[in-house]
Order: C-alpha cells, then structure tokens, then sequence
C-alpha cells in the first residue's frame, strides 16, 4: 500500500475513534485530496468527451481543467457539509462509489446547475446520466 494510502487509512481510523465525523474534522484531509481529485476529474473529461479521438484530447484538456477546480471544491465542500467525510474517504480509500459518495455527487450537481443541494436527493444517479446523456443527443 503507497505510503500516502496508509496515512490516509491511519487518519481515517483515527477520526473514527473520535465519534461521529463532525463537519470540518477531515476538511484539510479533503483539502489535501483536491489536487489529485481535479486530476482525475479532468481526466475522465478528456477521455469521455474526446471519444478516444486523440486530436481532441489536447484541445479538451484545458476546458476540462477549467471544469475539475470547482467540481472538486463542490465535492469538498459538500463531504465535508454532509457530515459524511470519513464515510466517503472509507469509499475511497476502498475503491468503491457507494451510497455516500453518491449523495455528495449529486448535492454537487444540484449546486452546479442552480439548484438546492437536496433537489435530487431521492433521483438516481443512473437515471440522472441517462436524461444527460438524452439531452446531449
């Protein structure tokens, strides 16, 4: 396990022990993530909007940065306005999307389109991509 991987698995056990996650407890462990989540962020943008076209890849890069820094302040903030931080460090740290990390995704993209963060609350996260995906089309 990577040495950063451990000190993460350390610090989430160690907040477990305090009780239930109280907003802020793990905000600068998120913080300290943001890097990495924008990262990936754009990543997965690249590679799902270009279609594998490797001429596109390069003029989507910056656009998809552009779009990563403040999806992955929305997603900070709202893990850690949920309460629910180590629950998705857990998720993450395990390599899963579970439920937590679901909810906190689509607070995100309430907040992004305007909306309250509970809009789609009760909305699944399948159905949410499938109407994008009709919209786009």
């Amino acid at each position: 396990m990577p040495l950063s991987s451990r000190w993460l698995l350390g610090v989430t056990a160690w907040a477990s022990l305090q009780g239930p996650a109280q907003a802020g407890l793990l905000l600068p462990v998120l913080q300290l993530m943001r890097p990495q989540l924008e990262s990936r962020l754009t990543r997965v943008c690249v590679e799902t909007a270009s279609g594998g076209k490797p001429e596109l890849e390069a003029k989507l890069q910056s656009p998809c940065q552009q779009l990563a820094k403040p999806t992955s302040q929305c997603l900070v903030e709202e893990t850690d306005a949920t309460g629910q931080s180590l629950g998705v460090l857990m998720e993450v740290i395990q390599g899963n999307f579970g439920t937590v990390s679901e909810t906190v995704v689509k607070r995100c993209l309430a907040k992004m389109l305007g909306l309250p963060a509970e809009t789609l609350k009760d909305v699944p996260l399948r159905e949410l991509a499938q109407s994008f995906k009709k919209a786009r089309s």
